[in-house]
């Protein structure tokens, strides 16, 4: 049988009550024996605990102090985000374990280590890249060429998502590949891992939306390669 057949992508928004939709819609009609979550096993439980991540001075030691201050930031502006949105960031993860939790299914974390990506953004990105992401953030409330008329209850067409990773890319080539391309990589060979090792398993991946693309290209080129699929 063709992976494909085997593997439904649910690309969501992580504030968004559609994504929550879709996640529920795709369970009901694909029928799924394997549930796969865009999370690592310190982000699930942070979200199955309700608890804030520690600030401890050792963990900036361990991701680098730029993957620390973003870690910070990101966890701010998310918040803020969910208020608006009256959803909270991770609420459809949480779906995702739940529907496998309830119905006995496999679950598996997909995701690349939370602290390797925000290592990788203190060393890999350029100080130049950095600034310029900290000077856009600071900017762009007060930019009105930068503002736009966003609706949190939705998720982002295919082609605005294929814009801003576009712009993304162009912007912050490095934080693009650290952020989105070599996590597209991590998460294509782990889904493929779980299609070779059992035939017979459907899989559901749940992913934010922007990551659907990038992660549909690399399973294609796993497949056309056949080292982590044999004979797809």
């Amino acid at each position: 049988m063709d992976y494909k057949e085997r593997l439904r992508i649910v690309g969501t928004s992580h504030v968004s009550r559609e994504s929550h939709e879709r996640i529920r819609k795709a369970f009901t009609d694909f029928k799924p024996t394997v549930i796969c979550l865009e999370l690592d096993r310190a982000r699930l439980e942070g979200l199955l605990s309700k608890k804030k991540p520690s600030m401890n001075p050792l963990i900036a030691a361990r991701i680098g102090l730029t993957g620390y201050v973003f870690s910070i930031i990101g966890r701010v502006v998310q918040k803020k985000i969910g208020n608006l949105s009256g959803i909270m960031p991770g609420s459809e993860m949480l779906l995702g374990e739940k529907l496998a939790r309830n119905n006995n299914l496999k679950l598996a974390l997909i995701d690349q280590d939370v602290a390797i990506t925000l290592r990788n953004m203190s060393k890999k990105v350029s100080f130049r890249e950095k600034a310029r992401l900290v000077f856009d953030l600071l900017l762009s409330p007060f930019s009105r060429k930068r503002r736009m008329s966003i609706d949190l209850t939705r998720i982002p067409k295919d082609e605005v998502i294929k814009k801003v990773l576009g712009e993304m890319k162009k912007r912050y080539p490095l934080l693009h590949k650290v952020l989105v391309d070599d996590r597209n990589k991590v998460m294509a060979k782990r889904i493929f891992f779980l299609l070779r090792q059992d035939p017979g398993d459907r899989v559901l991946a749940v992913v934010g939306a922007g990551h659907v693309e990038g992660l549909e290209k690399e399973l294609e080129s796993l497949a056309a390669s056949n080292l982590y699929f044999p004979g797809a």
